[in-house]
């Protein structure tokens, strides 16, 4: 009965830390396809963000694969799930970005910083989020698994 909160410390450590990674990773790849779109209009950071999440998504699903939960085979269904879970955050991330970078982009100095700090502020919202919905939906595991 004691291992388990231990167990469960050592996963968040680690979730933290792959997650940590993943955000420097995702946000860097969603920053470079920024800039590398800036030409595609005035929306193309929303190219940037579909781009870079697809990315970082599966990034992210090897890393929390094979050292976070420890799961083995499933690959496919493991990561669809992810995508899932993912998937669900970008959109909220989208939205998010629908909205604040018209925001800011009238309220800022440098409008066009806009997307950058958009983009770090729904960072941090979704990545608090996204360790349950690993947890408990990703890479779930059966009863007997445990």
């Amino acid at each position: 009965m004691n291992q388990r909160p231990h167990k469960s410390s050592l996963q968040l450590l680690r979730y933290l830390a792959v997650g940590g990674f993943n955000t420097v990773f995702g946000y860097g790849l969603f920053a470079a396809c920024n800039w590398a779109f800036t030409g595609l209009g005035s929306y193309s950071y929303m190219y940037a963000a579909v781009v870079s999440n697809v990315v970082a998504i599966t990034v992210a699903f090897l890393g929390y694969k094979w050292l976070v939960f420890r799961t083995s085979g499933n690959y496919l269904s493991e990561w669809i799930r992810c995508l899932g879970v993912y998937g669900s955050s970008m959109l909220i991330g989208l939205a998010g970005l629908a909205v604040l970078v018209p925001v800011l982009r009238r309220n800022l100095h440098h409008p066009e910083q806009a997307p950058y700090i958009a983009g770090a502020v729904i960072m941090i919202i979704t990545v608090t989020f996204s360790f349950f919905g690993h947890k408990t939906i990703s890479f779930r595991q059966k009863q007997d698994e445990r």
